[in-house]
């Protein structure tokens, strides 16, 4: 296999004459079904003499396990198996950065919902009867709930061997002691919030004659989820093959494992499939969420409001494992004091492990929790400073050649003015209200809570950067293999990948890469499984730069392979061809032959990785590094809101966006992106968080753990620019995660500016501002 990253491109390698190629938007080949209810997601999954799965879960979040009693689940009718850490046929342990997760816990849980026990039974019913009969004597222990003391209490207990400090980063550049004219400071806390995907957790493990293992499942990341599952089974790898299914929504939250190697364990076991689907409470303490964060900012500026130091503290509560703890402490150093040019910057960050339920990864990893401080602490500096808060943010905003905190170099575009400057050339939404008032459209809607009485109007904006892809060192690749040939008398091409498909549309951008690469029309998607190579997660808004990447590199071998077929028989040189409209043509002799003619028979395939530039590193000492990322992408939101101030209600009116995306693979699908990123960035802003008291999850359930829905989303103008990166393949930035990041802040200082409280916690809800929070 070919190692190769960005090949020189020349316009004439693309065929912009076929129709859903780069640049078209193109209709998603699941799209049909999904909207019908017919397609098939991993909950669906069904095999001959199939078992049913089921996880006993600790009740408590910290607790010793003096013992475990299997024997009454074993007894019951229909149970064909109980497994406990004592089963475990590899490693007990595992973990995506630190291994540190029990398969199933041994003498200790860490959290409430931590997997102990599993039982295999011949109904969904039978199984969670059989749960109920397993006996464990739990020895009761106080929980670590608070990630600030865990950082520097240490008379606390140790989570784990090494402490409870997961990673501690400083940035450090120019003078630490800086001082200024005027100073703004505040504490900021964020949430947790769920990913609130709809298809629960699920598979189904099918063993194999080989003595391996087929799993069928829902991920993010095959190889990954492979590895892990290979080794808890001692196994190698290759006998633990994993094939994806339909996945209902991820955002994160399937990055980590959860049924995999327990359902394999099971079907090892018992020599049957074994299916296994969390119900909806069981999914909330079954997947990570994103880290709640404790934030002390304080910003300093000049008169004229150029600002002169930004330091921060900065506390994210990791729960009890690792997960994506120590990348989510290095991207929110890294990118902590927003899209502005500060010279002088102390940033710490901690990462901690408690008895709070774990947090991993989540759309925006890393970046929301800073993005909300850093945002709302420009709004205040620009009242401090008697300032238009949108002027101070294109005073200071970065530019290409602008200089990171950690010392890195922007190489590439950075249009953060740009797009301060479009967004507020888009009209606000009129201020005047129709007599007598919509009561649809005021705070509270339908439920008629008011007539217009008490409702205030804000506006408010942000704009915010997130790094793209894997970053400090991190190799970051994806693999592709494409297979060109004749099908029933026309060229088609096939591409193959282990790449995620979680309804982010990569299944169509791939197609349309191939189609342009390639010159046909018909381009089918192979399943997504492990018999090919890595393609990485899906996830840090990286499929179709990296995985992008790797089509393009092995269409264009599969494209050289072709010219040196069509150069044989026509006695051309291969660098003068290209392809059109499904022809080899030659730029000096003109159409050479059908893709079809000259193909025959022949199949040609090949594979290619692609890597991105590389990265390096921060110092631990001070946060320096010659490139952290690879690449970043800036948002920026404006929000309109009103607030009925007697009942605390919130109307998000309007969310306007300006975006640059690099260059838009598939134009309405990057719209609906940044539709979808801002409804979970409203969500985290005015109502979605995971209630946690004590260790314990208050609220695992839809009823409770409110997301928002149509009737919560207002209309919303989205200017899309392109301003490629030369560093990508077709120029291309991320584009899921940023208007997550950059909606939340813009919704709160909205808030903030309706209302005039100092708001300083997302989700904002009517008891903040009802409740007595102090006017700023």
């Amino acid at each position: 296999m070919a190692n190769q990253t960005s090949p020189a491109r020349t316009p004439q390698d693309l065929d912009e004459s076929i129709t859903g190629g780069i640049g078209d938007s193109p209709l998603r080949p699941d799209g049909t079904l999904k909207v019908r209810g017919e397609y098939a997601y991993s909950s669906d999954l069904w095999a001959e003499d199939m078992l049913w799965g089921a996880t006993l879960r600790s009740p408590h979040p910290y607790a010793r396990i003096a013992s475990i009693d299997i024997g009454p689940a074993l007894a019951h009718p229909g149970v064909y198996s109980v497994l406990t850490h004592r089963d475990v046929p590899g490693e007990n342990i595992y973990g995506l950065k630190i291994a540190d997760t029990p398969v199933l816990a041994e003498d200790v849980v860490r959290y409430q919902g931590e997997p102990v026990a599993l039982v295999a039974a011949d109904h969904p019913e039978t199984a969670r009867r059989a749960l109920e009969r397993i006996v464990v004597d739990y020895r009761v222990l106080d929980p670590i709930t608070d990630p600030e003391q865990a950082a520097h209490d240490d008379t606390l207990p140790r989570l784990h061997p090494g402490g409870n400090v997961v990673r501690h980063q400083p940035i450090i550049r120019g003078d630490p002691q800086a001082r200024a004219d005027v100073v703004v400071s505040d504490v900021y806390t964020l949430g947790m919030q769920d990913q609130a995907f709809l298809g629960p957790e699920s598979g189904l493990a099918i063993p194999a004659e080989d003595g391996g293992v087929d799993l069928y499942l829902a991920t993010q990341w095959l190889h990954v989820d492979q590895r892990q599952t290979a080794r808890a089974l001692g196994l190698p790898v290759e006998k633990a093959r994993f094939t994806m299914s339909g996945v209902g929504g991820a955002f994160g939250g399937r990055e980590d494992l959860s049924m995999q190697i327990h359902s394999c364990m099971l079907a090892l076991r018992t020599g049957r499939p074994v299916k296994m689907v969390y119900n909806r409470e069981e999914s909330f303490h079954g997947h990570v969420h994103r880290h709640p964060a404790k934030m002390y900012y304080e910003h300093g500026a000049t008169r004229d409001g150029k600002l002169v130091y930004v330091r921060a503290r900065m506390y994210f509560d990791g729960g009890a494992y690792a997960s994506k703890t120590p990348v989510v402490v290095g991207n929110a150093t890294s990118l902590g004091v927003g899209p502005y040019q500060v010279p002088n910057v102390r940033i710490e960050g901690w990462g901690l492990y408690t008895n709070n339920p774990p947090c991993g990864a989540m759309r925006g990893l890393g970046a929301v929790q800073p993005a909300f401080a850093y945002e709302l602490q420009m709004d205040k500096l620009a009242r401090a400073l008697d300032m238009d808060p949108v002027r101070l943010r294109r005073l200071n905003a970065i530019a290409e050649g602008s200089t990171m905190p950690t010392g890195q170099v922007l190489d590439y575009p950075a249009p953060v003015d740009e797009l301060l400057e479009r967004l507020e050339g888009i009209p606000l939404p009129p201020a005047d209200r129709a007599e007598p008032p919509d009561i649809r459209g005021l705070p509270g809607g339908l439920s008629n809570t008011t007539h217009g009485e008490g409702v205030v109007r804000g506006v408010g904006y942000s704009v915010i950067i997130k790094n793209i892809s894997y970053a400090e060192g991190a190799d970051d690749y994806s693999t592709a293999r494409v297979r060109l040939q004749v099908i029933g008398g026309e060229p088609v091409a096939m591409v193959h990948t282990a790449a995620a498909e979680v309804g982010q549309g990569l299944v169509t951008v791939q197609q349309q890469i191939a189609r342009s690469e390639l010159g046909v029309a018909r381009v089918n998607i192979h399943p997504n499984d492990t018999n090919v190579g890595d393609a990485g997660s899906s996830s840090a808004s990286r499929q179709t730069y990296i995985t992008g990447g790797a089509v393009r590199n092995a269409c264009a071998a599969v494209r050289e392979v072709l010219f040196d077929l069509a150069a044989r028989r026509f006695g051309e040189n291969p660098a003068d061809l290209s392809l059109a409209g499904g022809k080899v043509v030659s730029a000096a002799g003109g159409v050479l032959g059908d893709l079809v003619d000259i193909l025959g028979e022949d199949v040609i395939e090949e594979t290619r990785e692609y890597h991105h530039l590389r990265t390096y590193e921060m110092n631990p000492v001070n946060g320096q590094s010659p490139r952290v990322h690879v690449q970043h992408a800036f948002s920026a939101h404006r929000a309109v809101v009103d607030v009925d101030t007697e009942l605390g209600l919130v109307k998000v009116v309007r969310l306007d966006c300006v975006q640059d995306v690099g260059k838009a693979i598939n134009p309405d699908a990057v719209v609906g992106q940044i539709h979808g990123g801002s409804a979970q960035g409203l969500g985290l802003a005015v109502m979605e968080e995971i209630q946690v008291q004590d260790g314990r999850i208050r609220n695992p359930s839809f009823t409770d753990y409110l997301i928002p829905t149509i009737m919560d989303m207002p209309p919303m103008v989205v200017d899309v620019i392109e301003r490629a990166d030369p560093n990508s393949p077709y120029g291309v930035r991320g584009v899921g995660e940023p208007p997550t990041i950059s909606a939340t802040p813009a919704i709160v200082n909205a808030i903030r500016n309706a209302t005039g409280l100092n708001l300083t916690h997302t989700p904002v809800s009517p008891e903040h501002i009802c409740g007595g929070v102090e006017p700023r």
